[in-house]
Parts: C-alpha cells; structure tokens; sequence
C-alpha cells in the first residue's frame, strides 16, 4: 500500500480534507483524468484521508484488514457520492459499503500503487514488447496478498479512461484508471474480481464520451452478438504434445509433404444439420481430428477463429486479436484441441489478419476519440473494398500490438503456422485504388514501407520465439522474395500460396475439352516460376463462394465428365510441384455452394461418386506422404522434369517428380473425353513400370480402364528418354507409375 500527495487535493479553505471544487466536480461528471490523485489514501497535514467517490453508495466504513475492526466511519464529502475520512495512522484496510440492497465489503482499488513495470511500458512504446498478451489487458493477479484483475490499455489520447461492467452498474465514475505516461497506458487493479467478468472501457476522448469499447487485448470474449470481453484465468493447460513440438520444424520444411485441410469452424459440421448449434472445440477434436487423419491431411488450417463480430465475415474481420471466438468455448478449450491434433500427428493452422480491421463502434476504430490503431487520411486508412479500417503499422505500439498477437497464438497455444492474409494489400499503398486514391511513400513510390518492415520483423522474431514454427503468405502478386530469408532481402515468409498457379488451372479445367487445346499454356506456364518461391497450391473457401460456384460445379460436361474432371483436376494438383491446401467440401464434390450459415453436404458420401472423390483424395494424400518422389523437392528444380508439355492437340501432358535418391514418378494426363491407347511416354529406366494410382479407378467412381497394373519399358527413345512406355490413357484421367512395385499395396 502506497502513499501519495499531490498539490490539487486541497482546496482553499482551512478543511483540509477537501477538494479543489473543480477536482470534486470533475469526479461527479467523470472527466477526472487523474482520479489516483485525490482517491484513496492520502497524507495531508501529518494526518492520512481517505476518499472513495462510490455513486449510489449510502454509507462507507473504513475496516482494519486483518481484523475487520472499524478504524472509521467516513463522512459524505463536499459533492454527492463522494465520501472522506480522517485517520491519525493508517494500517491496511477495506472498505465497507452499504448500499440501497445490501452491503459488501471490497479492497479499495486506489489504495494501489502502479503494476506495470518501467521495462514493460519502455518496449510497449518502442514496439516490441513480445508478450503483451500477458501484459496489457485484463490480467488475473495477487497483489499485496489480494486477489484481483489488472486491467491496462492503451489510449494516449484520452481524457479518462474506466472500466466498466455489470460490478460498477457500468458506472464509468467508479473504476477510472491511472495513467502511466509517456505511454499513454491506463492501469488499474480491481481486487476481487472473478474470472469470467465481463467488461469494457469506457473512453473520455478530447470531444467528448465514446461507445463503450471492448478490450483490444482481451483474451476472452463474449460469444456474439454479445460484445463484452471477459476476464480469463491465465492458460494452465497441461501440454501433452511434446514429441510434435520436437519434430515439428522437420514436418514444415520445404522436403516435407504438406497437405492441409482448410476448416472454417463454424460450418464444417452442425449439431443436427444445418440450423444446429456449432461444434464447440471439444466437438471438433472428437470429430474433426479423426476425420482429417482417415483422409491423410497433415494439417488443418482454421480461417480466422479470433473474435470476429460479423459471422459473414469467416473471421477476416477480426476485433480482438488475442481472444479465440467465444463462440466455440473458452480458450483452454481451443488449447485442448491444439493439443489433441498434435497428439494426433497434425499440425494446426490459424489464418491471421493484420492487414485491416472493421469499423465496429466497439472496436478499435478512433479508440481513443482519435486515429489510433489506424491512418488518419482515408487514402492510407481506409479499404474500400472491404470497408474495413488499415493497420497503421508505422506507429510503433500498433507494430508491436500485432507482433505480439502473431506471438500469442504460436507460444501461448502451440499453434504450427500463420496464414497471413491480404498481405499484397499490405504491401502496396494503391492496392485497389484508382490514381489520386494513394499517397505515395516517402520516396514517392507506391511500396508500403511500413508494412514490409513489420512482415519482415515479424518473420525474424517468430524464428526467435517460435521454433519449428512457420508463416505463409496469401500474396498475389509477382513481388520477389516473399518466401526468401530477410538476411537474402526478402520478405521472410516459410511458404507462399501459388495464387497463379490456381487462377490458371481452374480457367483452363472450367473449359470445354474441345477447346482446351487452344488454352494449352495455362497449365504449362505455372512451371515457368514453380521453383522462384516456396510454394503452396491452394484451392480455398476464395475459390468457392459467391456465385464462383463449387469445385465441381466449375467442371464442363454431363455429370460422369464433370467427376472426372475433378478427379483429374485434383490429381494434377497432387502431383505439380508444391505443398497443397485444399477447402472442406471439395472432397465431398459438393454441387451447393458454400456458405458459412449451414453444415457440409455430408449427407453425398451416400452416394458412390462423391465417396469416389472421397476416396481419391484419401488416396491421393498417401501417395503425396509415402512417395518421397512427389514431395521432397517440392521446392526445386531438380524434382521436377517435362517428359511432354507440348501436345496441346491431344491435351495430354506428362512429368517426372525425382526424389533426392534419384527414384523417380511418372505423371500422365488426359484431359480429353477420349481414350488413348498405345500412347508412347519416354522415361528413364528400363524394365517394368507399375501403375501406382489411377483416377478412372472404380473405387473413385471411374470405368476401371488402365494399363492392367503396369508396363514395360521398351527400349525406343522417345521425348528425350531412353525408353518408352505404351499406355492406354482413360479419359478425363490422370495415371501414375514408378519403377518396380507401387508405393500403395
């Protein structure tokens, strides 16, 4: 307990334990932006006063701490709700009030000295304070032997700052904060506060009183449309996945395979169809986990679960970047599922968004009545595709605010990646703006200077924080060096989604067969660049929903042609060089569209053709593990050889994936209706060649036609090969082999 004097707590006159009038007045109309100054426990003429403005409160005493005896009986003060006493020695004590329904009896938060500490408010504003989670916010404490919550934010430019909730009848007059210059960051500790609380701040800006803002590093919410964030017990889960964490950067590294299964949480599946309730964390790891290692994914990625207001959104309007979304549980509860899918041998994926924020009055839009977290002028501030707020990541607390955040989810929760979203938004300062929409950079170019420093510092520090743990960019342009280390100059990231590679693919199998050949390019062109960065290959939610049409609704032809040209279209992908991503739903070959409000068509796998597809990509993600040939050089150009790229008129094409070994896989495909028979295909070793997966294979709803389990190379050069294969080549269908027996018994 500390003690304090300050020169305004007296007033003119001879009753010392009176206000300046103007300071009493300012505690009645809530604009005190000092309220540590004249509350609590003060030493005023050899003698100690103690106030407590309490509205509404009828009556105050003063109890010794240990003993409950009362030390004084304090009297009204000179405004109403404003009560004061004198003691000759002070001991600690609580404070006993009665109000209109009863009494209680609570510590007093302004007997209290400043928590933070000078180290933590020195890197808040430098930018990089790594564990603000752990900081600001509301932080479960002991404090002189009192239990309670911390709560500190930030707000430079507020006049007063309280925390409010249903405790305080969200009366910002009881719980105003201290602020803790130069910072800007308000504190208070609120002794006896429980978990689960709900609260808010209410903000005194330079105009006048704003919305009640929700905490923008709280690491629980309410589950919407409820916007309240609430208390949270520190995460004490009990970690159970230390082998996974041992080995992980092994599993994430450019020779490993790679397949993830894209989830958004909140329509994956429903208790009781579509209308049901959501999956809680708990639902998914018993259902969810199961299902992704019967299908061979390595990992799931999660579309943004942090708090989002908006469910329309999916998550990339996210309003508190430490909070897991209230609506599938409590944060211990998503620790839990973390650990379940490792203990399962799959690695967790959160998609994450530091390019922009919504304009939520609860948020963090003018938080402190003034442009904060986001740019002034609209022409740096605004997205108007998305009407969403952009992060001002050039003030260095907005920096480190997202910094930590990124931190938070791979230390605190175990998380395996970051899927960086919108990051060409970030990069260029036209994205999507017409001239005169921009404000150029200091050097008058159209970079974002301040963005490519913070992505770079970011990808440095998660190397630091995170080990094994990795980020991938969702960038869509030809910036160089995205997937290079920053010391090579580039932007740092682990991986980068091929957004060409996917545009030009599903252009060219949207297409009638019978003008593929004229389109012939689209699939070629994708190696010209495949080796430049480290790719993904990503068919995501983007790709199926508004009116773009399910994966297989983007197939040409009757309905045998369109799940065989999905059969194919997935094949390709599973064998072009890059790691793969894959949105829930495609493997069900679902016809509806997607949408957020309602469950997968689980109800298809009835049905053999969609099981067909099911079982292809089952198969498809074994074949991608077991054959080291089909993912160790994913990322170079050694794994990676044309054997026919050039008939265009047949739409046939045919490659070599090599492992490190030298063991190779051959891949062929058909992209026509018509079978071809006795096509010669050049390879590079003589004897028998195995066919070791087939997409017209019954089993994945096809005819069953093939090559009768394999070939034998005759010795006839052909494409630059030595031998040649003769092979009949199914229609609409993707055929692979390898040298001796198969990789799938």
């Amino acid at each position: 307990m500390t003690t304090r004097s300050k020169p305004d707590i007296r007033s003119a006159s001879t009753d010392t334990i009176s206000l300046h009038p103007d300071a009493a007045q300012a505690l009645v109309e809530g604009s005190h932006g000092d309220p540590f100054a004249v509350l609590g426990p003060h030493e005023v003429d050899h003698a100690m006063v103690v106030r407590a403005f309490l509205p509404r409160a009828i009556g105050v005493e003063l109890l010794e701490r240990d003993s409950d005896r009362v030390m004084t009986r304090l009297q009204p003060g000179q405004v109403p709700d404003l009560f004061v006493g004198r003691l000759d020695r002070l001991a600690p004590y609580r404070l006993r009030i009665r109000w209109p329904h009863g009494e209680e009896v609570v510590e007093d938060p302004y007997a209290f000295g400043p928590l933070l500490g000078e180290l933590d408010l020195y890197l808040i504003g430098e930018g990089n304070h790594r564990e603000l989670g752990t900081c600001l916010g509301a932080q479960m404490m002991t404090v002189d032997g009192v239990d309670g919550v911390r709560f500190a934010v930030w707000a430079p430019n507020a006049r007063r700052v309280s925390v409010v909730g249903e405790f305080c009848m969200w009366d910002g007059r009881r719980y105003p904060m201290r602020q803790r210059q130069p910072t800007g960051v308000w504190e208070i500790f609120i002794p006896g506060l429980p978990e689960g609380s709900v609260y808010k701040y209410e903000i005194l800006g330079q105009e006048g009183l704003l919305p009640l803002k929700a905490d923008p590093v709280a690491r629980a919410t309410q589950a919407p449309p409820e916007t309240g964030s609430v208390v949270a017990a520190p995460l004490a889960h009990d970690w159970q996945d230390q082998t996974w964490m041992a080995t992980r950067a092994s599993r994430h590294a450019a020779d490993a395979p790679i397949s993830v299964y894209e989830v958004h949480a909140a329509s994956w599946r429903r208790h009781g169809g579509d209308e049901g309730e959501l999956y809680s964390w708990s639902d998914l790891a018993r259902w969810l986990i199961p299902y992704v290692q019967e299908m061979g994914f390595t990992h799931i990625e999660l579309l943004p679960i942090m708090e989002h207001p908006f469910g329309g959104s999916w998550g990339y309007q996210p309003l508190s970047q430490f909070a897991p979304s209230g609506r599938f549980g409590k944060p211990q509860e998503f620790a839990a599922f973390v650990d379940a899918c490792h203990q399962a041998g799959i690695g967790v994926i959160l998609d994450w968004v530091p390019a922009h924020f919504p304009t939520d009055p609860h948020g963090l839009a003018r938080f402190d009545g003034t442009a904060l977290y986001e740019y002034q002028d609209p022409r740096e501030g605004f997205h108007q595709d998305w009407n969403t707020y952009i992060y001002n990541l050039g003030r260095h607390e907005v920096h480190g605010f997202m910094l930590a955040s990124a931190i938070y989810w791979l230390k605190h929760f175990h998380v395996d990646a970051l899927r960086v979203d919108a990051v060409a938004s970030m990069l260029y300062r036209n994205y999507s703006r017409q001239e005169g929409e921009w404000i150029p950079n200091r050097h008058g170019g159209q970079e974002n200077l301040e963005a490519i420093d913070f992505l770079s510092h970011l990808n440095e520090v998660v190397g630091e924080e995170a080990p094994g743990a990795v980020m991938i960019a969702e960038e869509s342009t030809a910036w160089p060096g995205v997937s290079r280390p920053v010391s090579e100059g580039g932007l740092g990231f682990s991986y980068k989604w091929n957004m060409g590679w996917m545009h030009d693919t599903l252009s060219y199998m949207s297409e009638d067969p019978l003008y593929r050949r004229y389109h012939h390019g689209e699939l070629t062109f994708s190696l010209v660049y495949a080796f430049s960065e480290h790719f993904m290959l990503p068919i995501s939610h983007d790709e199926v929903v508004h009116g773009k049409g399910s994966l297989i609704n983007k197939m040409p032809g009757d309905r045998w042609q369109q799940f065989a040209n999905l059969r194919a279209c997935l094949s390709l992908m599973w064998t072009h060089p890059g790691k793969k991503l894959l949105f829930m739903g495609c493997e069900l070959a679902q016809f509806r569209e997607w949408s957020h409000d309602r469950e997968l068509d689980w109800f298809l796998l009835a049905h053999a053709e969609h099981q067909g597809i099911s079982n292809l990509v089952r198969d498809l993600n074994a074949l991608y593990t077991l054959e080291p040939a089909l993912h160790e050089q994913d990322c170079v150009p050694e794994g990676f050889e044309w054997v026919i790229g050039d008939d265009a008129h047949n739409s046939v094409l045919a490659w070599l994936r090599w492992s490190r070994d030298g063991q190779p896989v051959l891949v062929v495909l058909n992209l026509t209706p018509n079978e071809l028979s006795n096509y010669g295909v050049g390879v590079p070793v003589a004897g028998y060649w195995q066919e070791c997966f087939n997409s017209n294979a019954r089993l994945y709803g096809g005819t069953g036609t093939g090559n009768d389990g394999g070939r034998e190379g005759e010795a006839r050069e052909n494409h630059g090969q030595p031998f040649t294969l003769s092979l009949h080549l199914p229609p609409l269908g993707a055929v692979m082999f390898k040298p001796g027996s198969t990789a799938l018994e």
